[in-house]
């Protein structure tokens, strides 16, 4: 028996509410596995030798600021004292080109989980059509010629997926994870720019210092050395002893014209970093004392804090993406249902199209019952349950590579200050015997190959000295990256770690 047409009035409400409950429907199990973070594979604290003892964490305080919060929440304003330093540091986190690759895979990523979310809600569509069709009078039923038009208006969906089982949602979940290690990975590779920035800026201010060494010790040699040498022509400097001062003035000429090489390769490494030219007036003249803070380490567990590394975040977010997938994959060996619907008006004529009795509509649910497909399915399930397991192996490997990390670089801090100490008494002893050799060659008690070796050996303390001081500021830095410092500034704020709707 024929129903009675509807009006389309009577047609919306109908569909509204199939896609509503289609949409209630969808997500109502999720086959994901529980998440559970695996445990940090190394020790409970960073044990090291301080002045012969055996110590478990520790905590530097040099300047106020570092110790009144740990690392991973000091500002790099805050940590790095210097005026042109921190100028160029902003120039970097303006400029460089890693850092704007990295922020743009985050709006890549953003877009990507857009896309794959969208999968979990039913795709409305409105179409109007128009035919027009002219039968011939052979072919025609009433011997004549006819011509029929058909004009209509549609509003639905096609092939919304009920997602029973929750695979739309891990694919969603897992999208969100790849979105969260793209914003990690930012935030890792802005404190790796700004550690880097600052190593090659002092890395330029000691090769500076150390060329300014080489020129003054050229230039006290070559007169000396020209003393010596009119003492040679009236025979009263022996030629062992000139020979001996002009090899030591020629290997003074090499140093100056290494040095003034490896300061311009210094200035076009920082130049790359910043990603544009820097200000001569930002660049350092020499080595400053301090120029930054010496960050506070953690005396407690050094798990607490290595799982807010970027780094590590960024490798748990994978895990947990890998997690998700799992889901997905159970969730293909169940059966899937897809709903296809739409409704109407439908008339020969445009202005029939919204009189009573033209109402149409189509309801079309179909379901995908996997029954063989020669272990595909099996395969796909296996594969990403050992993506997770690599994951999980990735994670582990990343919080050991941290405690490495601080471990190596709390080692070096432990001796740092002994070393410094060390050396400047020694080259205040090298200096010293320097001066009292001059003194006894200008009295003719010595000769002047004696103050030759002594001068060489000052020089080479300085050097020493110079390096030193480099490495400790390094090493200051160096400390304050591995522990995750760097990105709390307000400059830059990172997005939100536990953002759950980046659209």
């Amino acid at each position: 028996m024929n129903r009675p047409a509807q009006h389309p009035s009577t047609l919306w409400p109908r569909t509204a509410m199939i896609l509503a409950l289609a949409a209630a429907l969808a997500g109502c199990a999720s086959l994901e596995p529980d998440y559970a973070r695996p445990a940090a594979p190394v020790p409970s604290g960073w044990t090291q030798q301080v002045d012969g003892k055996t110590v478990v964490g520790t905590t530097g305080k040099v300047g106020q600021a570092a110790s009144e919060v740990e690392a991973d929440q000091l500002g790099w304003r805050q940590f790095f004292l210097d005026p042109r330093l921190q100028k160029v540091i902003a120039a970097a986190l303006e400029n460089n080109r890693d850092l704007r690759v990295a922020a743009l895979n985050i709006e890549k990523a953003r877009a990507q989980y857009r896309i794959t979310d969208a999968d979990r809600y039913p795709s409305i569509s409105a179409t109007g059509s128009g035919t027009a069709s002219r039968t011939p009078a052979e072919l025609s039923s009433t011997g004549r010629a006819t011509v029929s038009h058909q004009q209509s208006v549609t509003v639905g969906m096609s092939a919304y997926e009920l997602d029973f089982f929750g695979r739309l949602k891990n694919l969603s979940d897992a999208a969100l994870e790849t979105y969260q290690y793209q914003v990690e990975t930012r935030r890792s590779t802005h404190i790796s720019l700004v550690a880097e920035v600052a190593t090659a800026w002092l890395t330029l201010a000691s090769d500076r210092d150390l060329l300014r060494l080489a020129q003054d010790t050229y230039a006290s040699q070559s007169r000396t050395y020209e003393l010596n040498r009119r003492s040679h022509d009236i025979g009263t400097v022996s030629g062992v002893d000139l020979a001996s001062l002009e090899a030591t003035v020629e290997s003074a000429r090499a140093d100056v014209a290494s040095y003034t090489s490896q300061v311009a390769q210094d200035i076009n490494a920082l130049r790359l970093l910043v990603g544009a030219d820097v200000d001569a007036a930002l660049l350092p003249t020499g080595l400053p004392e301090t120029a930054s803070v010496l960050p506070a380490t953690p005396a407690g567990l050094p798990s607490q804090v290595l799982l807010r590394r970027p780094d590590v975040l960024a490798a748990e977010h994978t895990l947990k993406s890998a997690n998700a997938d799992i889901g997905a994959a159970r969730a293909a060996f169940f059966p899937s249902i897809t709903l296809t619907a739409d409704g109407g008006t439908a008339s020969r004529t445009l202005g029939g199209l919204f009189k009573p009795g033209s109402g149409s509509w189509s309801f079309v649910p179909s379901i995908n019952l996997p029954i063989f497909n020669a272990g595909s399915l099996r395969a796909s399930l296996d594969s990403a349950k050992i993506t997770r397991d690599i994951d999980v192996a990735n994670y582990e490997k990343a919080i050991q590579t941290a405690f490495s990390e601080v471990a190596d670089a709390l080692a070096v801090r432990a001796t740092l200050d002994q070393r410094l100490d060390a050396q400047g008494k020694a080259t205040a002893a090298s200096e010293k015997a320097f001066r009292l050799s001059e003194a006894r060659y200008k009295n003719g008690i010595d000769s002047y190959l004696t103050t030759l070796v002594a001068q060489r050996t000052l020089y080479s303390a300085q050097q020493t000295l110079i390096s030193l001081r480099l490495t400790e500021q390094s090493n200051r830095i160096t400390l304050y990256k591995v522990l995750g410092g760097g990105w709390n500034e307000q400059t830059a704020q990172p997005v939100a770690a536990t953002q759950k709707s980046p659209s």
